[in-house]
């Protein structure tokens, strides 16, 4: 995790693990030339007892000679304005304030996670429904991330902390079982522990030999995406000749890769969409799209609507993440709109003469259904002058130009 000379920021709550993580670090520092710094981020979801930690670190580091980086949220607004959990917005605001530093100082940033940590994680997660992903655990390394002790379990933490006269602070939440995760510390945990005393040991085992198992998916999981990829999505009759362990993993992988929460039951629906050549609501936030044997995960947003504007002179605007620009090069007396496509919309090839309804293009090209009432057109009442993906037909050729791009407009 550390080589000599490393510049490490230990991210300091002021509790037992980080004290005697940073404890640890200071003592190694000069045997392996390390640039030791700490990181202590205030969520101000306890008042008093918050304001009490910070001052608390702060001392702790002015007596080590460490330079302490703190920075105060109020998590609570922040998680309101995200719709999301305190727990998960106040994990978010921590690993921002982190990579901050990180790049700042060229850094590593070590947290104070334990095996206990792991074991409640992989615990959580298999509650959740995770799949192999979610048996990994913690990982000991990840990017600039280093874990340290994550092969200590707490109570070790707990004893060296004693041996060493180590004082630290106690964070009130963990005491209650009000989140999820101490539920588990309280419960669960110590059921187990009974059944066997080295279950986090065991636990940080499992953990590893599934990231092995997880680094060999991935490798089979890219090679399996290039496979069923098409055009617009993905190849349903494709995806459903995978072995079914493949196909399942294979799922997770695209769901995550496009920004989807799910467990086994919303892969398992999923499976028997594409067998179907059905849809499927994902969460109420994301449609999963078979009905043309090519999956696709629609999201609302894709579907905006679009505001007529007339072509004259030269016209901007952007839609969809994209930026047009139309500039009008002929007149033609007529009033040219630039719209999307409506009922009775026809185009006309330029090279074969041949005109076709949109509807019957869109459904020969197999344009999928969430992009044709999206795709931008400049018409001259229901004939199409010029079509997006398409370019022009034979009567617009010549009369404006126009011009798409990914980026902001100057």
């Amino acid at each position: 995790m550390l080589k000599r000379g490393d510049c490490v920021i230990v991210a300091l709550s002021g509790g037992a693990d980080s004290v005697s993580l940073l404890y640890t670090l200071k003592n190694m520092s000069s045997e392996l030339g390390l640039k030791l710094y700490a990181a202590h981020l205030n969520h101000n979801l306890r008042g008093a007892e918050a304001k009490r930690d910070e001052e608390f670190c702060k001392i702790l580091c002015k007596n080590y000679d460490v330079e302490l980086f703190c920075e105060s949220v109020d998590i609570r607004t922040l998680a309101e304005k995200e719709k999301i959990s305190e727990e998960l917005c106040g994990r978010k605001e921590r690993y921002r304030f982190f990579d901050v530093l990180s790049k700042k100082y060229n850094a590593k940033i070590a947290t104070a996670h334990t095996a206990s940590d792991n074991a409640e994680t992989v615990i959580f997660n298999l509650i959740r429904g995770a799949g192999v992903k979610g048996m990994t655990g913690i990982a000991p390394v990840r990017d600039n991330i280093i874990r340290p002790l994550i092969f200590v379990t707490r109570d070790e933490v707990e004893r060296y902390c004693a041996d060493n006269k180590l004082e630290y602070v106690t964070d009130s939440t963990n005491l209650s079982d009000d989140y999820t995760r101490n539920k588990i510390r309280h419960n669960i945990i110590t059921i187990c522990r009974e059944i066997n005393p080295d279950f986090e040991e065991k636990i940080s085992n499992h953990s590893e030999l599934m990231r092995n198992v997880d680094s060999f998916l991935e490798l089979n999981l890219t090679e399996a995406e290039k496979n069923v990829k098409d055009e617009n999505g993905y190849s349903c009759s494709k995806i459903s000749a995978l072995p079914k362990g493949l196909r399942d993993e294979l799922l997770y992988f695209l769901l995550k890769k496009n920004n989807i929460e799910a467990d086994y039951s919303t892969v398992k629906l999923l499976a028997q969409t594409i067998d179907n050549n059905s849809r499927l609501s994902i969460n109420n936030k994301v449609l999963a799209d078979c009905k043309q044997g090519t999956l696709r995960f629609i999201k609302p947003e894709e579907n905006a609507q679009f505001s007529v504007k007339e072509l004259k002179n030269k016209i901007e605007f952007r839609f969809n993440g994209k930026y047009y620009s139309f500039s009008e090069l002929k007149q033609t007396g007529n009033s040219l709109l630039i719209r999307t496509r409506k009922s009775g919309d026809s185009f006309t090839f330029i090279n074969r003469g041949v005109t076709k309804s949109l509807k019957k293009l869109f459904i020969e090209e197999k344009i999928p259904r969430e992009k044709r009432d999206s795709l931008i057109l400049v018409a001259d009442g229901a004939e199409v002058l010029w079509l997006e993906g398409f370019g022009f037909s034979k009567q617009g050729k010549g009369l404006f130009e126009v011009s798409i791009k990914e980026r902001e407009l100057s």
